[in-house]
Order: structure tokens, then sequence, then C-alpha cells
């Protein structure tokens, strides 16, 4: 049996090469001493590791890849990483610009080997959404029991290792911030095995995943929130890298951002963003928290302007702050809150730093931070949290300690006067006193601060309830309830804070995309943010892995899809103006939730008519939606010329009478296709008769048509008839 190294036996090596490559300036020093410690290294023997277990499954690749194969010959960065983990994401950056450096046919081949931390991050389609979300654009494999992980003797995430061109280890760099000695080790590594002729450029295989996937309206969308009046939703669409403003019905006011990631500000139709997850409104105004651009951004859509309010574009270290926001660096703000602290209402605004595993105050106006100085509009500094990643409760907040912060949600009024928060690493909900500071447990995890795998999926009371990663809460303050994205678990929990009970109030807790009808029958995919709307009867939740937003009708105990309704999904910033010409309307695709009613074959000549009557009834006690766009639609796929040049789409104002839509059969020399499928698909709006909850419903109708080789004239009429259920 082959003897396999870990990583316990490089340890002491590296050490003697990173002692001495403190003492050294200049790059080619440093280069020397790194080819010294390779040739090193290959005067003891290589020391192997094992090789990829061959039943694992692969991403981005065209099939599996071993060490011993399609990797010989290769310098492989291992990224151990869990898709949850902050921090891992930070490294992202340092293996995209490495991979730009040295392609695969120069010899470097980057590998994520995902290494869950949370049962739901060993799901296969979990870590293809992460990957698609993070834009990861090398081989991944699911090592989902952490085989490889263990054999290494790998102690935390994420950890790179860089093994020679005889899958033979050479380096490891535990954590993150190493950028310069990961490019300074891969450099060397190169040219060193290059020299001696060990270097292939042979491809490995590899296929985008996320090439073969249609375009969505959202993708992966982060966050949602709703103005004080109720009246507009603002929803970060992460994956387009975009923010959107709609109404209540879906129409999309204004967007800004995408489809490519940058940092720009200046006018809406040319401001960039990149993975924006917390936003925030009031009035004109958003705000939201750009997170891989480590920025808070403020969206003005009465001046047409976006700005940058705190953040230096790159990520920041500081774990104290204090500066003027531009002039202040900060670390992946994953949320924000308008809140008051000290001074003018909704003067503050409250950042879920889960870079820095701490909760900062970015003041609006002057203010002053409970036990703190006062402080002037525009300084961005830290309010709780000590910076270690941990779950350490504490009546001094910058004793107090986070896990990757990822949800706030202000309950300004007594008895609360708190932010609560979703501490995502530590699977907890917290709350934070607005007056002191202090820093408390409301449900999950446990009672040691070191432990942060207290996670699971039970209803209960504080610490005996368990949740797996949340990542949003949302408050209301009518029923004085806290609503939480479970977002490992799947579920909406519902949390009544004076008791501290928790349970589910939404989800199957297994990853879906079923709406409805009821909450317990809907599923979700890892929701990650949640606001409440309409007074307390609505619930607007990001399913941010099936790239929805939802709607949960508190009083039916319904659930419905939100429909966004732009005509290009993925179209650069626009602020939608009513008096601009209508372009041509472009056909969503049907929900997997729609039915399909499959109609019997029928039997036309070219040159008839198919008349068909659609008849469709709205569920009981709803209204057809006035200033929503109901409309129908045409279609035969793959049989385009038995529609061509005929009217293919109209509005549905009325459903009172029967909607009349016609097909001409063309007459054609030769017919394409004798038995073409004809469908008539319809998208209806509507909202609950007595106001709150509004949603969209289709249906589609197809049918088989068996074409006669004798023209005749006349029409043929067809009866469609649809009840759309809750």
């Amino acid at each position: 049996m082959a003897s396999y190294s870990s990583l316990t036996a490089l340890i002491p090596v590296q050490s003697q090469l990173e002692y001495a490559l403190e003492d050294v300036t200049t790059d080619e020093e440093k280069e020397n001493l790194v080819y010294q410690y390779l040739n090193q290294l290959d005067d003891k023997g290589d020391l192997k590791i094992p090789d990829f277990e061959p039943d694992l499954e692969w991403l981005n690749t065209e099939g599996t890849l071993s060490l011993a194969k399609e990797l010989a010959g290769k310098v492989v960065v291992l990224d151990f990483f869990t898709y949850c983990c902050i921090n891992c994401m930070h490294i992202l950056p340092d293996l995209h610009q490495l991979e730009q450096q040295h392609s695969v046919k120069d010899g470097l081949v980057v590998v994520g080997v995902h290494s869950a931390k949370f049962p739901n991050e060993r799901v296969l389609a979990n870590v293809r959404s992460a990957v698609l979300r993070y834009a990861i654009a090398h081989p991944v494999v699911n090592d989902g029991e952490a085989r490889l992980w263990q054999e290494l003797e790998v102690a935390c995430w994420p950890t790179l290792v860089l093994l020679g061109p005889r899958g033979n280890l050479l380096f490891s760099l535990v954590g993150e911030g190493h950028g310069p000695r990961l490019q300074l080790f891969a450099r060397a590594a190169l040219k060193h095995y290059g020299d001696q002729g060990l270097i292939k450029g042979h491809s490995v295989g590899i296929r985008l995943y996320r090439d073969s996937l249609p375009v969505t309206v959202l993708s992966f969308p982060g966050k949602v929130a709703v103005d004080e009046t109720g009246k507009r939703l603002v929803i970060a669409d992460t994956g387009h890298h975009r923010v959107l403003v709609v109404s209540r019905t879906g129409q999309v006011l204004c967007q800004v951002g995408g489809p490519e990631s940058g940092w720009r500000d200046g006018d809406l139709s040319e401001a960039l963003f990149n993975s924006p997850q917390g936003v925030a409104i009031r009035g004109d105004t958003v705000y939201v928290a750009d997170t891989e651009n480590h920025l808070i951004r403020k969206i003005d859509m009465s001046a047409g302007k976006v700005t940058t309010l705190a953040g230096l574009g790159t990520q920041g270290t500081d774990k104290e702050g204090g500066a003027m926001g531009p002039q202040q660096p900060i670390s992946s703000p994953w949320d924000v809150a308008l809140g008051t602290a000290g001074g003018a209402e909704n003067g503050v605004l409250w950042i879920a730093m889960a870079g820095t595993h701490q909760i900062w105050a970015l003041f609006l106006e002057d203010g002053k931070l409970p036990k703190g100085s006062d402080s002037k509009q525009g300084t961005c500094i830290r309010f709780a949290g000590s910076g270690n990643e941990e779950n350490r409760n504490n009546s001094y907040p910058h004793k107090a300690a986070f896990a990757q912060p990822s949800g706030l949600a202000p309950a300004p009024a007594e008895p609360w006067g708190c932010l609560f928060v979703a501490d995502s690493e530590s699977s907890t909900v917290r709350s934070l006193a607005l007056k002191d500071g202090a820093v408390k447990n409301i449900v999950g995890g446990e009672r040691d601060p070191m432990n942060l795998f207290a996670f699971g999926d039970t209803d209960g009371k504080g610490v005996d309830a368990k949740l797996q990663h949340p990542l949003g809460v949302a408050w209301d303050a009518h029923s004085s309830l806290l609503y939480v994205a479970d977002s490992y678990n799947h579920k909406i929990k519902v949390v009544d804070p004076k008791s501290k009970q928790c349970r589910t109030l939404a989800g199957t807790g297994e990853a879906g995309d079923t709406v409805g009808p009821g909450f317990t029958e809907s599923a979700f995919n890892e929701p990650g943010g949640l606001c409440v709307g309409d007074g307390g009867k609505l619930l607007y939740v990001a399913d941010t892995n099936n790239h929805q937003i939802r709607v949960l009708d508190l009083q039916t105990q319904t659930v419905s899809l939100f429909p966004i309704l732009t005509e290009d999904c993925v179209d650069a910033a626009t602020t939608l103006s009513t008096t601009a010409p209508a372009p041509p309307r472009k056909t969503p695709k049907l929900p997997k939730s729609a039915p399909v009613v499959e109609m019997p074959p029928l039997t036309v000549a070219p040159g008839q008519t198919i008349s068909m009557e659609l008849s469709l009834a709205l569920p009981e006690g709803t209204k057809l939606t006035e200033d929503a766009p109901s409309f129908w639609s045409l279609s035969a796929e793959g049989s385009d010329w038995l529609l061509q040049s005929q009217v293919v789409t109209g509005d549905i104002c009325d459903l009172s009478r029967p909607l009349s839509v016609r097909a001409d059969v063309p007459v054609v020399t030769a017919t394409p296709d004798p038995a073409p499928t004809l469908t008539l698909a319809a998208w209806v709006y509507c909202c609950l008769s007595e106001g709150g909850a509004c949603m969209m419903k289709a249906v589609s109708f197809r049918m088989p048509l068996f074409l006669g080789s004798t023209p005749q004239q006349g029409s043929v009429p067809v009866s469609l008839v649809h009840v759309f259920q809750k």
C-alpha cells in the first residue's frame, strides 16, 4: 500500500522558508529562497498525497480529474473551502487573479475541494448553486465527507495546498490575505519544474456549468426590502449585479447596475455593483451593501445618481473604524438597515459587516453610539463585535463577538429597543441593544461561545431551538414577531422574542421550488432575505437559489410568486418611463408550477382558421390587477412557419367573457411539419379583492395539430377553459 504524506510533514520545512522570507525585501531574493526550498524538497523525495476518490462529484469539468492522469504535469492549487464561509469568499479574487496570470496551458490548475461544514452544503445541487453564485470558473470537486481534508489533516477553512507536477506537496497557506505569497509560490514552482521539462500544457477538460443554463429574470436574489408606504420593493438581484425597484405588482420602476460586475458611480444608467446584498429604502433613496466591492452605496432616484458612502473598493481589515466613509476600509458588508443613534431619526445606517464579524454604523447625520463619543456625519465606525469569529454575548458591545452577521432587523420601539441580528456562522439570532450595546442570544446556537457547530432544525425555546446558517431577519412591529430566513434548512421560521420560542412557519425542510398552496407544502431553496409588508399581512422572501421572490400571505397562509415585469431581465440599468414607447413584448418563461393542459389532437386543413375561445377564472376572492399587464401568447415551437406574420400575443383586460384568439393555418406548397403543436399560454396578475397580496398565475394549453393535404376554408372552433387555484 502506498505511503502518503499530510500537511504535518510539510509544516516544519515550510516554516523555515516563511521565516527566511521575512528577512528579505526584493522579489529576486524571495524567488531565490523559494527555489532553494523546492530543491530541498526534491532532494528529500516527494511528499505524495492520495488521489481524489473516484466516486466524487465534479463541477465545471467534462468528467472526473485525477492527480495521476489529467492533473499530472501541472502545478495544482487545491482550495479547501466551504461555501458558507466569508473567509473562503475573500480568497476567490486571489485565485481569479492567479488564473489570469497563469493559464492551464501554462501549467497551472486551480481545483476547489468543497469540504462542507453544514449538512446542507454536502448536497451537490447546493454546491452547484454556490459555484454559480460566486462565479467560480475552475474545477470543483464535492468532497462531502471531507475525505481528502482528513487525509491531509487540514485544520480550517480556507486552506490552500500547492502541489507539484507529480502530485507532490509543495506549500500550504491557511486563512485569507495571502495573495502575494500565493503568486510567489505558484510562479516559482512553474519555473522550477518548467526548467526540468516536467510542466505539461495539455487541457484538463474544463466545461463551465454556467454556460449551459438559461437566462432567468432574477439571479440569486440576496435581499428584499419594502418602503415605508408599502408600495415599492427593492430587490438585490445579486447574481446580475444590480438593484431593482419595483411596484407592489412587480412593474420595474428603476434598475441600476448589471449585467457585469464593477464599481462605478454616476448616472443610474452607468453605475455598476458587484454582488450587492443588503438594501434599505427611504423615500427615493436606496442604500446598498455592495458586498464584493466592499462598499456602501447610495442610489438617489430623484437625482438619478449613484454615490459611494463608505469603503475603498478593496477588502479592509480595520476592526475599529472612525474615519469618514470614503476613507474607511470595510469588509464584505452583507446587510444594511436604517436607524437612530443619538441624533436625527433614521440618521444612521447599521451595517452587518460579515467580513470582520461585526456590526458597524455609518452616520448619515451627526449622532452618538451607546458607550461611545459623538460622531460627525459621514463617520463609519464599529458598533459591536470584537472581530473574533465567536458566538459571544456580553453587556459590553466591543467584548461581544459575532460569526459572520448577515441580516439585520431594527426593532427600535420599547420594550425591544434593539437590532435583531441573523448571525449565520453561529446559527443564531441575537439582539443588540440600542440603548447600551448589550448583545444577547434570542434563539439557536449554544452557551459555549467557541462552538460554531451547534446547528440543526429544531423548533423550541432559546438555545434548545436550532437553526442552520440563517441569513435574514425581518421584524413585524404590529405583532411583535420576528421572521427568520433559516437558509440552510430551506425554511422560514417565526420567533417570539419575549418568550424566545421559535417555530417553523413555511417550508418542507428540503430544497425545492414548489409554490404552495399552503405554507407547509411550499419548498424554498436557501432563502437569503425577507421583509414584512402591507402592515404585517405579507412576508416577501428572497428565495435565493430559486431565483425568485415569494409572497407569503400571513392571513390566508398561502404562498405565491411575486412577478417581475421587466422587458429584458439582464438589460443595462435604466429608469423606466411611462411615456417611453413600449418595446415588443418578450414572453417570460412559464413557472414550473404552471399547469399544462394537454388538448386532444385537432385536425385542420391549410387555409382554415383555428378559432380559440379562452375562458379563465381567477381564484375566489381575487380580482384582475389593473396596473399589471396580463396577457396571452401563441407559439408553435419548432414550427415557426405556422404563425409567421400573425398576431401571437395580446393583452388580457377582462375575464368576464371569453377571449378570442385566432390562428390561420397557412397554405404552403410543402408542409415542413405535418403534425405541429400549437401552444396558447396566459399570464394573469391578480390581487386579493380586499387588498393585500398580489400574485401571478399562468397556464398553457398544448394542441397537437394534424394537417390535411387539401386546402379548405372556414374555421375550426376550440374551447379552452381553466380555473386558477389559490
